[in-house]
Formats: C-alpha cells, sequence, structure tokens
C-alpha cells in the first residue's frame, strides 16, 4: 500500500535530499540537482520554483 504524502512535505524532502548530496560532496551543478529532486519526488513546476528560490534565497 502507498502512502500519499502532501506536497509541501515532498518538497521538503526534495531540499534535504539535494543538501545531503551537496554535504556528501556532490559536484554536479545545482541545476541539475534540482532537476533530479523534481523527478525523483515528482514535484510540481511551482514547487520546483520554489526550491530554486530557496537555494538563491539561501548560498552559503
Amino acid at each position: 500500500m502507498t502512502t500519499i504524502m502532501p506536497q509541501s512535505e515532498l518538497t521538503r524532502k526534495a531540499v534535504a535530499w539535494i543538501c545531503e548530496l551537496r554535504d556528501n560532496g556532490d559536484e554536479r551543478p545545482l541545476s541539475a540537482l534540482i532537476e533530479e529532486a523534481g523527478g525523483r519526488f515528482n514535484l510540481s513546476p511551482k514547487d520546483m520554483e520554489l526550491i530554486i528560490r530557496f537555494f538563491k534565497e539561501n548560498k552559503g
């Protein structure tokens, strides 16, 4: 049985996944990681924009 997760939870999981990859030394461009997260977590275009904005506002 599959558990349905609220979209905002998927967005949080995607951000955490990207941060974990970057912390572990993944050197792919951020844009590539965001694209992969979009497919992996089934994110909408609006969610993708939110993630892009999150990383732009939280550099460093």
